[in-house]
């Protein structure tokens, strides 16, 4: 049996305004066995990777103003905010 190790690396940086920035970014690995899907782990392993840096930015996205006005000028139709909007 032959295992293989995928890895992912996901990061995003977040302008917060007034030369401020949040740079987060979350890795992740697994190890594959002969006949699995690699590239389906690895798509999974990234969607986690991704939800997990979403999930730690949130709270100081929604508390930084020129992020919240960012999202706010790029909604034409009303004010409301969604967190699928970040």
């Amino acid at each position: 049996m032959k295992f293989t190790t995928v890895s992912v690396s996901y990061s995003r940086k977040f302008n917060l305004g007034n030369f401020e920035s949040l740079d987060l970014g979350c890795s992740l690995w697994a190890q594959v066995e002969d006949g699995e899907d690699a590239e389906g782990i690895t798509q999974f392993l990234y969607q986690q990777a991704k939800a997990s840096v979403k999930q730690a930015a949130m709270p100081v996205l929604k508390a930084s103003e020129f992020q919240i006005n960012k999202v706010k000028s790029s909604k034409k139709v009303s004010g409301d905010i969604n967190e699928s909007d970040w």
